[in-house]
């Protein structure tokens, strides 16, 4: 396989064995699932859901909350905290930005225990969040990960205009910079579009776990951008350019 393209907060990269393994032992010390125990995903009602089946529940979801007629708060909560408690199988992770406008499992109508959600601003790809995502490949079993922009989105904005900010404020600013170089002409939704596709693009390019799945067939990973007017997201294509080369 050829060298991976390196972008930006990119983690060493110790052997697939070992992230399993790592993982796994993170996870039954945390409790985040029964099932942490074994690095692969659990049997669950949702094992024969396919990547375009899991993205289709989330886009479906979504056309019901832009709609006015979201159905996941009719669902008996008694049953899903029953189910809770066992343990988590969700099919989708999301990568959102930390932004108090963009309540996730609002956004595409599902209860708990459905979506993975991690959260930043700006929806950037750090170590931290990488390896929560492929926790969630690994060991839940996601089949999906969207990786959702917003507009109107302040970490963009910030990066954009650069200015002196307090405290770590402006370590968010690199990750944020190759959509800015990459858009002309300055417009905020166009670099918050460019910067869901280089995240998303980064996701899979830093990570073996991902990228292994993504190769596969089990496993996709797909930018997107939420209209906080409108509530709609919009599904990105990632451009050639930034994809990983087929194995030789």
């Amino acid at each position: 396989m050829p060298e991976r393209t390196r972008y930006f907060y990119t983690p060493s990269d110790p052997s697939r064995r070992q992230v399993m393994r790592g993982m796994a032992a993170v996870g039954a010390a945390i409790g985040l699932t029964g099932h942490a125990q074994a690095a692969e995903a659990p049997a669950s009602p949702d094992a024969t859901t396919t990547p375009d089946l899991a993205i289709k529940e989330i886009m479906d979801g979504n056309a019901r909350f832009v709609s006015g007629a979201p159905v996941a708060h009719l669902k008996d909560m008694a049953i899903i905290r029953a189910k809770a408690a066992e343990g988590q199988w969700p099919i989708v992770g999301v990568l959102s930005c930390a932004d108090s406008r963009v309540p996730v499992e609002m956004v595409f109508d599902e209860p708990i225990g459905r979506l993975f959600v991690t959260r930043v601003a700006g929806n950037i790809t750090t170590p931290e969040i990488i390896a929560s995502l492929e926790y969630g490949v690994a060991v839940l079993g996601l089949k999906a990960i969207l990786v959702m922009g917003h507009s109107s989105c302040g970490a963009v904005k910030a990066a954009m205009d650069n200015p002196a900010v307090p405290g770590q404020i402006s370590a968010l600013f690199p990750a944020i910079l190759p959509a800015i170089y990459m858009t002309q002409g300055g417009n905020a939704i166009a670099v918050t579009r460019q910067n869901a596709v280089i995240q998303a693009a980064t996701l899979i390019n830093a990570s073996p776990v991902i990228e292994e799945r993504v190769r596969a067939g089990t496993l996709k990973v797909v930018p997107a951008i939420y209209d906080v007017a409108t509530s709609k997201v919009e599904l990105l294509p990632i451009p050639s350019a930034l994809r990983q080369k087929p194995a030789k």
